[in-house]
Order: C-alpha cells, then sequence, then structure tokens
C-alpha cells in the first residue's frame, strides 16, 4: 500500500506542470483563434492568457487525480455569432484550435523528450537527479496532451468534437444535435463508467503515442 501511495504521489507531482500547460494552451487556442476570427469576448473577460490561474477547474483538476489522465479547465468563453471573418467555418476553427494545440504539445514534447534521453550523464549525479524527473514530465506530457487531443474530439457536445459537427452540419440538424448538449456530461460519465470510453478512445491514444514514443 506505501509503494502504491508513493507511485501516486510521484505521478501527481509531474503530471500537475504538464497538465496544468495542456489545458492552459487549449484554452489559450480556443480564445486566440476566436479573437483572430473577430470575437474579442474571451480577451474582455481576462482569459486570452497563458495564467494557468485564469484557467483551472477544479472539477477537472480532481478528474485527472482520478483518472490519471483526463481532465479540462473552465471553457473560454466565445461568441459564434460575432466571429465575422469567418462566420461559416469559424466555430470549427476555435473549437478545433484547442485540441489542435495540445496534439502540437505533444508533439514538441516527444522530441525533447528523445533529446533529454539521449544525454549522458554519471549515474547518481546532479545532472542525474534533474534529468530524471524532467524526462518523466516530458513523457507524462506527451500521453497527457494525445488523450486531450483524442478525448476532446469526440462527437458529443459540449466537447470540442461535437461543437466541430454542429457547425459543420446544416442548420435543421445542427439545431437538433445541439439538443443533446444538455445531456451530454451525463453521456461521458456512463462511458466513463462503464468503460466504453477506453474501447473508443485508447486504441487511439495508443496509436499516437505508439508514432511518438
Amino acid at each position: 500500500m506505501d509503494i502504491q501511495i508513493a507511485e501516486y504521489v510521484r505521478f501527481i507531482t509531474l503530471a500537475l506542470i504538464p497538465f496544468m500547460l495542456a489545458i492552459t494552451v487549449h484554452e489559450y487556442s480556443h480564445g486566440l483563434s476566436a479573437y483572430m476570427l473577430g470575437d474579442d469576448t474571451a480577451k474582455r473577460a481576462g482569459r486570452l492568457t497563458l495564467n494557468p490561474l485564469s484557467h483551472i477547474d477544479p472539477l477537472g483538476i480532481l478528474f485527472l487525480l482520478v483518472t490519471r489522465l483526463f481532465g479540462w479547465a473552465k471553457p473560454v468563453p466565445v461568441n459564434f455569432g460575432r466571429l465575422e471573418k469567418n462566420s461559416k467555418y469559424g466555430p470549427a476553427i476555435v473549437s478545433f484550435a484547442g485540441p489542435f494545440s495540445n496534439l502540437l504539445l505533444a508533439i514538441i514534447s516527444a522530441v525533447v523528450l528523445h533529446f533529454v534521453s539521449n544525454i549522458e550523464v554519471a549515474r547518481g549525479s546532479v545532472a542525474m537527479k534533474i534529468l530524471v524527473p524532467v524526462v518523466g514530465m516530458l513523457s507524462l506530457s506527451v500521453r497527457i496532451n494525445i488523450a486531450l487531443f483524442v478525448f476532446n474530439l469526440l462527437p458529443i457536445p459540449p466537447l470540442d468534437g461535437g461543437r466541430i459537427v454542429q457547425s459543420l452540419l446544416p442548420y435543421n440538424q445542427a439545431v437538433a444535435f445541439s439538443k443533446i448538449e444538455r445531456y451530454g456530461f451525463i453521456i461521458l460519465i456512463v462511458l466513463f463508467l462503464t468503460r466504453t470510453i477506453d474501447a473508443i478512445i485508447i486504441p487511439i491514444i495508443r496509436f499516437f503515442l505508439q508514432i511518438l514514443l
């Protein structure tokens, strides 16, 4: 039991920074893409920032502590009706910007991880004591960002994938599809409890991890 607790504490210690960076960049990317397309709602709300304190959702962090893989931040406010520069595909662009930023972070983390892993240092040296946790954080950064990338693209509103699908559907179908959002969180909880979500996304996550790691 003590070993399990120690491993869990080690995981939390190493995962916290990569997770905070992942959700911060994710939400910032939503806000920035919306701003570039004409909507300054996120900026006026003080959310167009890379300060993680502006994006933290305690429940999202708690979910990370439980699942050791998934979590979320407070959604950045976006007024899709103000996306004047691309009113047709703007919502899809803004929605995809978040998951895409996680994919980029995963790739960058993987590149840095491969570089750092090839550095030769003496066993027990100060450099070794620094590199070991850095390697652990980079590895977790790849895993967390890929998990967020895949999870958020599930076609279930209010996830980004659901908003992408909704924005690409004809108006009547989009209105009908949007009604699912009120049940979205319940659907996700059921998928997690029945482990259905594992069967859906874990193979996809493993596919990306095999390429990057």
